[in-house]
């Protein structure tokens, strides 16, 4: 059995919320997402999936840690399910959160909606974040799909047109959708020069569209204080290089020219407490802002 229940909630309305850190969630946007809303509804794990079936250790690898100064302890990668209530909306949370299941992907997505079914969720929702050319002074201009036109009008944007390779995000998606269980896919696009995670603006717009779509009142001021210093930040060091600044004025005056359309997507790219969600000191320096700069500016004259 691939499911291990802790407990089985009864929850009210819930709706099931999935991230994953990997390749699909660039500068940790997604994933950081559902930390944010781990800790927002008090969320507590009530079932998890056997690693072991999912993941292979080489590529997702435990971690040893001290206890004590002395003992040393194995964590293992979790896919963990916890649950907890927002503050707002009527509406009770399940939350997925862990590393992309390298193994078994078909079975995993039926493990997945099975949770979403015993639990009473209404809709399972999939948030990822990609590169794109988009600059990062400018509104993040969500992408995304779902299972009817209602849920998509309540999206309020743009159909991703990506065609290609998918991760398990796309491929959940996609799986909720075969067996008519409601679901819709939110992609936020992280610019390719600052991938340094974290990216608080990202994460901002995929939970101000999720809000939007569960009808749920998400309090972020602390996610706009963040996203604005951010900003601030990657502002100075393109303000300090000549090559990057002409470069973002070029991304800016794309994006003012199509009116703020979003790009075309270039990929479908135990719950964390408190001190794992960011704050000011969390934000990456200006010295490894600039050297995402200046990496991504070498690749560019590769090319």
């Amino acid at each position: 059995m691939t499911v291990r229940w802790n407990a089985k909630p009864t929850l009210r309305r819930p709706a099931l919320i999935a991230a994953f850190s990997g390749w699909n969630d660039a500068a940790d946007a997604a994933s950081d997402g559902v930390r944010w809303l781990a800790r927002s509804v008090g969320a507590r794990v009530f079932a998890t999936l056997d690693s072991e079936e999912y993941l292979d250790f080489q590529a997702a690898r435990p971690t040893v840690e001290l206890v004590d100064g002395v003992i040393r302890e194995i964590q293992w990668p979790a896919l963990a399910f916890s649950a907890g209530s927002a503050a707002a909306g009527g509406r009770d949370l399940v939350l997925l959160l862990g590393v992309e299941p390298n193994l078994k992907w078909p079975t995993f997505c039926d493990d997945v909606i099975s949770v979403a079914r015993t639990t009473g969720c209404e809709i399972v929702v999939t948030l990822g974040a990609l590169l794109g050319d988009v600059p990062h002074s400018r509104a993040m201009r969500c992408t995304g799909s779902a299972t009817d036109e209602a849920l998509a009008a309540r999206l309020g944007m743009e159909r991703s047109r990506y065609e290609g390779p998918t991760g398990i995000v796309g491929v959940l998606h996609d799986a909720a959708r075969r067996v008519g269980f409601a679901s819709a896919s939110i992609w936020a696009p992280v610019p390719h020069y600052v991938a340094t995670a974290p990216n608080p603006k990202a994460t901002h717009a995929l939970l101000t569209k999720l809000g939007a779509l569960l009808d749920v009142g998400f309090e972020l001021t602390d996610l706009e204080i963040a996203a604005a210093d951010w900003e601030r930040q990657v502002d100075e060091v393109v303000a300090a290089d000549p090559d990057a600044s002409s470069y973002v004025q070029r991304l800016e005056n794309r994006y003012d020219e199509n009116a703020g359309a979003a790009p075309d997507d270039t990929a479908e790219s135990a719950p964390d407490t408190e001190e794992d969600w960011l704050d000011e000191d969390d934000l990456p320096s200006g010295e490894s802002l600039a050297e995402d700069f200046e990496r991504y500016l070498r690749e560019q004259g590769d090319d």
